[in-house]
């Protein structure tokens, strides 16, 4: 590139050294000047920005992300089952916490066991075996959800 004065576009005001490693860098971070725009397309971008909130960086939105939780679900399956009966915060805590460990301790069975025979999708047959190994009731939890299955896909 020796030599190289290269083009109007190529090089910053009232430079006339050839372009530098920094010059092709920022070069792509520059915008060019535009028209002044009209009054009209002002108030619509100011519009277009009041609605989207703040502005955040690299423009893109964050979503929302919720605690992993089974707690919203206790209170109601209690209420299907014991009406008069309710939940405190802590019981609802501890019961939330046992079932992501109960959890945790599943999936990592089913892991076990899809690895072992050399899978690397998690079956349906790997978690019903991971529940007969972990829970003592295991295959009467197992016999129950065949069961509601069955049920399901008589109705449907």
């Amino acid at each position: 590139m020796v030599g190289y004065k290269g083009t109007e576009s190529d090089q910053f005001e009232g430079s006339e050294a050839s372009p530098t490693w920094l010059n092709l860098a920022v070069r792509p971070l520059l915008r060019k000047a535009s028209a002044p725009r009209s009054p009209r397309q002002e108030t619509q971008r100011a519009r277009s920005r009041s609605s989207r909130g703040a502005v955040r960086r690299h423009g893109c939105r964050r979503r929302r992300r919720y605690p992993d939780s089974f707690a919203t679900y206790f209170p109601s399956v209690l209420r299907h089952v014991h009406e008069a009966l309710s939940l405190s915060q802590e019981a609802v805590s501890v019961m939330d916490s046992f079932a992501k460990d109960m959890f945790e301790h599943i999936a990592e069975e089913a892991s076990l066991l899809a690895r072992s025979n050399k899978r690397s999708t998690i079956t349906t047959r790997d978690i019903q075996t991971a529940a007969h190994v972990l829970l003592e009731i295991g295959k009467h939890a197992v016999s129950e959800a065949t069961k509601a299955v069955i049920m399901f896909k008589r109705l449907e």
